[in-house]
């Protein structure tokens, strides 16, 4: 029951999404382009700068690109066996590849683990972002059908380039290093703004759920991203913080966040770049409906139980 309350929250915003376009039919192309463009930069700006660097980035950030391309590595080798177009392969990329350690882990993980926990899952937030913001858009990109195959990897480029939320985090870290004051006011401006994207995002995954038809869903290629994602997600994290050099507690947490499902973020980039909507939000709320099983099981072979 527990995690069923923590979960309740995320679930009634999807509800609230899927009504919404039921009965209005929102452009949910444009919103995502301005939740892509407008909101998410605020929140990438506000978290970089709000968050000191440390030592340990350069830790965690090996371990969250590692596992990212481990993953891609994976997709890609199925989709080269069974011959997928690269479509196909850039939207399994993106309902596999990308956690939800955000609205979904932090919480997760301060329940569990309290302050030290939270301050961890807060750094691997961050890090996620800049892994969105660079590889899951230039394979969103690079899967889109706006553009040539001969074209398709200087396109994918180019919209990497152009995605601000990667110069969000930048000038967040300029900010930060050369210690310039920002007030108040303009801060709590830039909160309000940078967390209102959450929210969007997630009304926004609502909204493509509403448009799936269970019989348009390819449930093989559904079910491998689920699998990829699920399973063999936290398999490669355990491989991987066994060379790290930080404490047990932090590798249980590393292990239990690689765990969690897909990225909401990424059905924003799906949508933007037609690149598999409907794979990708079908994996990211069914894998966020799967967690309420398979979390459990991981925490329980990780030895990890809710603090008294």
């Amino acid at each position: 029951m527990d995690f069923f309350w923590i979960l309740f929250p995320i679930f009634s915003i999807f509800v609230v999404g899927f009504i919404a376009q039921k009965i209005l039919r929102f452009d949910i192309q444009n919103l995502s382009k301005m939740s892509l463009y407008v909101l998410s930069p605020f929140l990438a700006f506000r978290t970089f700068y709000t968050h000191e660097l440390t030592f340990d980035y350069i830790y965690l950030a090996f371990y969250v690109f590692a596992l990212c391309l481990g993953l891609i590595l994976i997709i890609s080798i199925w989709s080269k066996l069974m011959r997928y177009s690269e479509n196909i392969r850039c939207g399994m990329i993106l309902s596999a590849c990308f956690m939800n350690n955000g609205n979904y882990g932090v919480p997760v993980i301060l329940m569990f683990f309290g302050a030290q926990g939270f301050d961890l899952a807060i750094i691997l937030l961050v890090l996620q972002q800049v892994v969105m913001s660079t590889i899951g858009i230039y394979y969103a990109a690079k899967g889109s059908d706006r553009q040539s195959e001969a074209s398709s990897i200087k396109f994918a480029l180019i919209r990497v380039i152009k995605m601000p939320v990667a110069y969000g985090a930048l000038l967040g870290i300029f900010c930060q290093l050369i210690h310039i004051p920002i007030s108040n006011s303009v801060m709590k401006s830039i909160s309000m703004i940078g967390d209102s994207s959450i929210v969007v995002i997630m009304i926004i995954l609502g909204m493509q759920l509403a448009m799936i038809q269970i019989k348009e869903i390819d449930l093989p290629k559904l079910s491998i991203s689920l699998i990829v994602k699920m399973v063999l997600s936290p398999i490669l994290a355990y491989f991987l913080v066994i060379f790290l050099p930080l404490s047990e507690t932090y590798k249980t947490i590393l292990i239990i966040l690689a765990a969690m499902p897909a990225a909401a973020n990424t059905t924003l980039q799906a949508v933007f770049f037609n690149t598999q909507p409907k794979l990708v939000s079908s994996a990211t709320f069914i894998s966020t409906i799967l967690s309420l099983i398979t979390l459990p099981i991981i925490m329980w072979l990780l030895n990890v139980s809710i603090p008294a």
